[in-house]
């Protein structure tokens, strides 16, 4: 079975990662990375404000509808941090987003081992982010939008990296 890890860069909306996490349990997502500004659940050494932190956490559980706790998550500001511990790790690194030279999802081959990214709901992953990854995936659009909301973007590539 392919281990997929997914790292979730400076999203905003704790909603949306509530709905990653609870998404990322159903299709048996290895780890979840909340890294940058992410929003995250309360964790044990948690150094935000204790009211900050537990509004954060109420939010985010009432989407989940509990996947916080059984999803394996970890939360660090660094996300190059997070990527080089997982090349080092043998993972690919894939970014999902809207660019020239993105492949489209049906025609990328998984491998065994793959980190998905994901950015910011409104501006997407940065370029500086963008140039060090293996390769960067787009899902193919066929209405008059230009883009999915970021979760179920990521639902449509954790299926597909999971059930090529």
């Amino acid at each position: 079975m392919r281990k997929i890890i997914v790292i979730a860069h400076d999203m905003r909306s704790t909603h949306n990662v509530g709905s990653l996490l609870r998404t990322a349990d159903g299709l048996g997502i290895k780890k979840v990375y909340l890294t940058g500004y992410t929003p995250y659940p309360l964790k044990t050494d948690d150094q935000r404000l204790p009211h900050i932190a537990q509004k954060q956490h109420d939010a985010i559980s009432k989407t989940a509808l509990g996947a916080e706790t059984n999803v394996d998550w970890e939360q660090d500001e660094d996300i190059l941090k997070v990527i080089d511990k997982l090349r080092a790790d043998g993972y690919i690194i894939c970014a999902l987003e809207q660019a020239k030279n993105a492949k489209k999802m049906p025609e990328f081959n998984a491998p065994d081992k793959c980190a998905l990214i994901l950015g910011t709901e409104v501006t997407g992953i940065p370029t500086e982010i963008l140039a060090i990854c293996d390769e960067i995936l787009e899902i193919p659009m066929f209405g008059k939008k230009e883009s999915f909301n970021v979760v179920q973007a990521a639902a449509m590539a954790m299926y597909q990296l999971r059930f090529p």
